[in-house]
């Protein structure tokens, strides 16, 4: 079944308790993403675009309110469900890249088709086939250490795409990557959400992601304080 939004929020909220202070990460966030969509979430730091990634994604749970992944309230999942809907759903990427160090770049790719349950002949083509579609057919047994910063970032995006998610989270995809490897990195989720129909929702400071986002959501202090479609701001700065 394919349902229209592939993720939804209700009265989205996350705190924390600094002393006598409480720190309104998110504060009533209600947001809907739709299938396919690219979407940008930006804001300040300390905004709360980090711990709405976080929330989305089942890495942390909510002070109050809903995250619905295809319809699925999360927080009704038990610790063996959460951990199959993050392996077979969502794919993430990180602005660190967090690869293993150990592993060359295919086995990094392998890695969560094994906890997926993938046969091994079914792992190895897959791998061969998404880390040559960005760019790093040739670079299957090199390991992280032996690959430039975008190169990293690629075998990141490959790995997030090894069990057909349907929507990837990008923490700060370009934060650590110079400016024209950045670009190239943003076009790349841009070609991929376009071919594959993977929704991705992104937390960035980075403005060129407003030129391939179909919407942004902006942030601030914990609460939405817009959302425009990429038409309209373009508009708005070319006025």
């Amino acid at each position: 079944m394919r349902y229209e939004y592939t993720v939804e929020t209700e009265d989205l909220a996350k705190y924390y308790q600094m002393g006598e202070i409480t720190v309104k990460a998110l504060d009533g966030v209600d947001v809907r993403v739709r299938r396919g969509e690219y979407m940008s979430v930006m804001g300040p730091s300390g905004s709360g675009k980090t711990t709405l990634f976080n929330m989305i994604g089942g890495l942390d749970r909510p002070t109050r309110g809903r995250v619905y992944i295809d319809e699925v309230d999360i927080a009704k999942l038990d610790a063996y469900e959460l951990a199959w809907l993050r392996c077979r759903k969502i794919g993430y990427i990180f602005q660190t890249f967090n690869l293993i160090p150990v592993l060359t770049a295919q086995e990094n790719v392998m890695l969560p088709m094994i906890f997926a349950g993938v046969p091994r002949e079914e792992r190895i083509r897959r791998s061969v086939d998404i880390l040559s579609r960005v760019g790093l057919g040739d670079r299957l047994n090199h390991k992280p250490a032996e690959l430039s910063g975008g190169q990293q970032q690629r075998v990141a995006i490959a790995r997030a795409l090894a069990n057909d998610p349907v929507i990837i989270l990008a923490d700060e995809p370009t934060g650590n990557l110079d400016l024209n490897t950045g670009l190239h990195i943003i076009n790349l989720l841009r070609e991929l959400n376009r071919e594959k129909g993977v929704t991705i929702v992104t937390a960035t400071h980075d403005l060129k992601m407003i030129d391939i986002s179909d919407r942004i959501l902006w942030l601030r202090d914990g609460k939405i304080d817009r959302i425009e479609k990429r038409v309209d701001v373009a508009v708005r700065m070319e006025e």
